[in-house]
């Protein structure tokens, strides 16, 4: 009789690796080059889209989401001859590291352009916001769910839009005009994640009782200019060689 053979080791997990600045430029460049008619999400929108995805109860399937990465509103297919995979492929990478961060109920850092110094908080975390905005608007069920539960958090983004855009929103409108507006970036992006943390215990709580990670206020990093464009940047970490 022969031996059994041991059972196969289960397969490792694949390693999550961070986009770097200079891959977060590179997807930054990639959205610069998608051509017209498209109108692609910048970096800090995309960012804010992706949140807006991952927050939804039900997970929306990547062919559903990253269409609108190369054109943000209408999800138009790209001409004939661009090639859009090296774009998807990083912004599926930056959708993992954002999905692991949820999941783990742990601080990330939103990225935000940095623009002049006398810029508002507001300014500054805007596209994000916008982005986010776009997502609720395209997959409408993160909205539908227990709206007492939602109002804190949501009015916590939504303050950095326009009232305007927030039509027949009466309740929300409300729970904004209570809230202090951010003393300055770090706080706006701190409020980003706090937010972001909050909405997922709603929409996707964890499977057992856990103790969410409190955020840690962080500075912000040096603003470098790019193709005459503040570059997009991790909140909370200074470029290399910045001081």
């Amino acid at each position: 009789m022969k031996p059994s053979k041991p059972p196969h080791p289960p397969a490792a997990k694949p390693v999550l690796t961070p986009l770097d600045e200079a891959e977060i430029e590179q997807l930054q460049a990639l959205l610069d080059a998608v051509p017209e008619p498209l109108e692609p999400l910048d970096v800090s929108m995309l960012d804010g889209f992706i949140v807006g995805v991952l927050l939804q109860p039900k997970q929306v399937p990547h062919f559903q989401w990253t269409k609108h990465v190369l054109d943000a509103e209408e999800g138009r297919s790209p001409p004939e001859g661009f090639d859009s995979r090296p774009l998807i492929a990083l912004a599926k990478r930056r959708y993992q590291e954002l999905n692991q961060a949820i999941v783990q109920r742990q601080w990330f850092d939103p990225l935000v352009f940095e623009l002049e110094e006398d810029a508002e908080p507001s300014e500054v975390v805007y596209p994000w916001v916008a982005g986010f905005a776009l997502a609720t608007e395209l997959f409408p069920e993160l909205m539908r769910q227990d709206a007492a539960s939602l109002l804190e958090p949501l009015a916590s983004l939504f303050m950095h839009l326009d009232p305007d855009d927030l039509e027949d929103a009466d309740d929300l409108l409300e729970e904004i005009e209570t809230l202090e507006p951010p003393a300055d970036v770090a706080e706006a992006v701190e409020g980003l994640v706090s937010a972001t943390l909050l909405l997922a215990d709603v929409t996707r709580p964890a499977a057992a009782p856990t103790t969410p990670a409190s955020p840690v206020k962080r500075g912000t990093g040096a603003p470098h200019a790019a193709r005459g464009r503040s570059r997009p940047k991790r909140s909370g970490r200074r470029a290399p060689g910045s001081r």
